[in-house]
């Protein structure tokens, strides 16, 4: 096997397992406020990569961790998650995935308005047909809209802001740290929003408490994956199996929770990765030819 192939394998691991865990953050939502799974995740996050670092003799406090960019790119990601997770609980996982299929199509043209990115017509169309798929499966002025979905939008525009600030920083902050700002932010924020909402604190049982802790274990063997598969191989092949997180989510979301998605949702699906392959195929076409 080659190493793209591991790579695109690892990447699938990768999807898979957060496919799995917003089935679980779903599941919890039902009887846990989703401010508090919030909190309780980002505590969870944070012992688990204070424990990681630790294991691999890196040091927990990073003088980087109160840089702006730092800074703003934990804000991002706390508000993307806020987002995410209060659409899990409000509509089916399959649609607040397939939204979340957009971020690449956002991040290139966040690239091309903001960081001087080179993005031809080509790309620049192939972004327009992708948020039409968007707007496919958000329908906005049908009588089916619901208006939670725009939590998804917003969910997938923070992660997008994310990954663009992220481009702009130096290799100096490890991927383990900026995970452990962004999980510690959490915290203090999902206890605020718990205490704006008036929402009540539900002392999980054993089983929910159980669901926290599964939900940590596979959101950080999803990280530690999809480090190692972007290191094996060519990027962009092995970026491209990103994709295989909405086959799962439908997987996870028809056996859970009995969902059915309409056509409609699954053609803009269809749309929204067609034009995410194209971009990623695309650049890595440019990439190539520029080395030669």
């Amino acid at each position: 096997m080659t190493d793209s192939l591991r790579g695109a394998a690892l990447m699938v691991a990768a999807m898979a397992a957060f496919a799995v865990e917003d089935g679980l953050i779903k599941a919890l939502s039902g009887t846990i406020p989703a401010a508090q799974i919030i909190w309780m995740l980002g505590l969870g996050g944070a012992l688990a990569f204070v424990g990681w670092l630790r294991l691999s003799g890196q040091a927990v406090w990073s003088a980087h961790y109160i840089r702006p960019q730092v800074l703003l790119r934990s804000g991002f990601e706390v508000f993307g998650t806020l987002c995410f997770v209060s659409a899990l609980s409000l509509i089916p996982l399959a649609t607040a995935s397939a939204v979340i299929q957009a971020t690449p199509l956002v991040v290139a043209m966040g690239a091309a308005l903001f960081l001087g990115a080179q993005v031809g017509w080509r790309r620049w169309l192939a972004i327009i047909v992708g948020f039409v798929g968007v707007m496919v499966i958000l329908r906005p002025g049908a009588d089916s809209f619901d208006p939670a979905t725009l939590l998804a939008v917003g969910g997938m525009l923070g992660l997008a802001a994310r990954d663009l600030v992220t481009r702009t920083m130096p290799g100096v902050v490890s991927g383990a740290r900026l995970s452990l700002h962004a999980f510690a932010a959490l915290f203090p924020t999902g206890v605020a929003l718990q205490l704006a909402l008036g929402a009540p604190v539900v002392v999980p049982d054993g089983v929910g408490f159980g669901i926290l802790a599964l939900c940590v274990g596979i959101g950080m063997f999803g990280y530690l994956t999809i480090v190692a598969a972007t290191r094996l191989g060519d990027i962009s092949f092995v970026s491209s199996f990103r994709y295989s997180r909405m086959l799962f989510a439908l997987v996870v979301g028809g056996v859970a929770f009995g969902e059915r998605p309409d056509v409609w949702t699954l053609v803009g699906v269809a749309i929204v990765i067609a034009s995410g392959l194209y971009t990623l195929i695309r650049e890595a076409r440019l990439r190539t030819a520029s080395q030669v």
